[in-house]
């Protein structure tokens, strides 16, 4: 653990006021740190996030990046909506002015063991499953990261005996790793702690840390699959002293990377049963001695969440559980009643005798694919929204297997659209229909004219939501509310 005075005496600019980066100012603000913020978002479009900012001293720089900004920084933080590729950041970077972020800030200044979380997919079940048997078990919990408040905002008041449960994304990984600041010469910055602010910038990964599955995602944003997979094993690739590796068995690419880490490996399986690890054992979930004994977490007929999927999220958080020491008893406690979280296949109501499910955190194919499957009732499915540059063929063809209709909407439609259509003819009984609407509203409206009784109307849609909404969350309470007023 350290203070924050390893930046005492240095000219700091957050670049990019999303959540984290408010968080961050207003940290560093409250700490009597210089501090300049800038975003390509207007004084006017961010007028009710930045009153509080101007108020505790941050000097903001709204509307654009101006690369005179970088004559007079010492340090970057950048936040993890921003991408490393955007001329401000490389200029930044050629400088050989360090850059950071929020989470890795936390993570350096946090006086709490961190069990950590990343994947393509099912992370934020796991963390809020994992945080809650934590609680279960009489500890103080703190949960954030990629999944809701930035921990920023509260470090100075996690003491070292609380459990700290973080969901880290790629974008925010990338930072973990010290390739980003090669060349810096933390020497020659007015640091007050020139070790800390090295440890700062330096590799790092949390010590007990999972990688539910690696699969296609956010090829938006990282150039390649190489890119992201390297992002995302910051997580794990510089764990020191007794570390843990929490990796996913039945995933290609978690079980190739599981398996260079040997005996530190602790493997999670719907599929298999490995010593040590945790699985499925004549339709019980199990964690599994080193010497092959089972012990019993639950039947699968008292878990509460659909789909094999949320039983992989399950296995893994209860092996990271057992790793800090909780008993069989209290994990059985919470996977039992834990009914899943918001905009994740949450039944919204039933009406004219169909379900309406919000799956609005579904943002890729993978997880569309997961949400159908999790099914065996007829479905109409909404999807759509803002492409990732990620393949639709394979959950096109599971459309037509499962899916009576298909309303899409947002940026991808005719992306998807045509990939139903190039794989049409491999399922020639399928009689899959599919149609377009403008927005929301329009969409709901024209899925309640479809149900029938006993359908399940799904929004799973497959793409993030920056196309029309905030985040994934606004636009699930949008489809709550028309849900709502049927």
């Amino acid at each position: 653990m350290t203070d924050i005075s390893m930046l005492s005496g240095l000219r700091i600019l957050i670049v990019g006021l999303g959540r984290e980066g408010q968080a961050l100012a207003a940290y560093l603000a409250k700490h009597g740190l210089t501090i300049t913020a800038t975003d390509l978002k207007t004084a006017e479009e961010l007028k009710a996030e930045t009153t509080a900012l101007e108020e505790a001293g941050v000097s903001l720089v709204l509307g654009e990046h101006p690369l005179s900004l970088l004559d007079e920084v010492d340090i970057l933080f950048v936040s993890p909506g921003v991408p490393l590729e955007i001329p401000f950041l490389q200029e930044a970077s050629a400088r050989q002015i360090p850059l950071s972020t929020e989470s890795r800030l936390f993570c350096h200044l946090c006086p709490a063991p961190i069990l950590a979380v990343t994947g393509s997919s099912g992370k934020t079940t796991t963390t809020t499953i994992l945080s809650k048997i934590l609680e279960a078990d009489g500890r103080k919990t703190w949960l954030g990261g990629n999944i809701g408040r930035p921990l920023i905002a509260v470090v100075d008041e996690i003491g070292p005996d609380d459990a700290v449960v973080m969901e880290l994304s790629s974008f925010q990984l990338e930072y973990f790793h010290a390739r980003l600041n090669q060349g810096v010469d933390i020497n020659a910055l007015p640091s007050a702690n020139p070790q800390q602010l090295a440890a700062l910038l330096d590799n790092w990964s949390p010590p007990i840390s999972a990688i539910l599955n690696i699969t296609p995602n956010h090829l938006d944003r990282h150039p390649n699959m190489k890119h992201y997979i390297r992002a995302k094993r910051a997580i794990i690739d510089y764990q020191t002293g007794q570390r843990v590796l929490i990796m996913n068995l039945d995933n290609d690419m978690t079980r190739t990377i599981g398996n260079q880490f040997g005996f530190n490996t602790r493997w999670f399986s719907t599929e298999a049963q490995m010593r040590g690890g945790a699985g499925i054992l004549h339709d019980v979930l199990v964690l599994f001695d080193q010497d092959g004994t089972p012990h019993t977490l639950a039947s699968r007929q008292e878990i509460k969440l659909r789909g094999l999927h949320n039983l992989s999220n399950i296995l893994a958080a209860c092996l990271m559980a057992r790793e800090v020491g909780v008993s069989i008893e209290t994990m059985h406690q919470v996977i039992t009643t834990f009914t899943g979280v918001e905009h994740r296949l949450q039944l919204v109501r039933e009406y004219n005798g169909a379900f309406y499910y919000d799956d609005s955190i579904a943002t890729s194919p993978e997880r569309l694919t997961a949400a159908l499957h999790s099914f065996s009732e007829p479905i109409v499915l909404l999807a759509g929204g803002r492409d990732k540059h990620l393949p639709w063929e394979d959950v096109a063809r599971l459309m037509l297997h499962k899916v009576h209709d298909v309303i899409l909407f947002g940026e991808a439609t005719e992306i998807i659209a045509r990939a139903i259509e190039h794989v049409r003819h491999e399922i020639v009984q399928s009689k899959l229909a599919v149609h377009r609407c403008s927005d929301m509203e329009e969409a709901v409206q024209l899925a309640v004219q479809i149900a029938h009784p006993g359908d399940v109307v799904l929004l799973s849609p497959g793409c993030a939501s920056f196309d029309a909404f905030r985040s994934f969350a606004e636009r699930g309470e949008q489809f709550k509310e028309f849900v709502m007023q049927l």
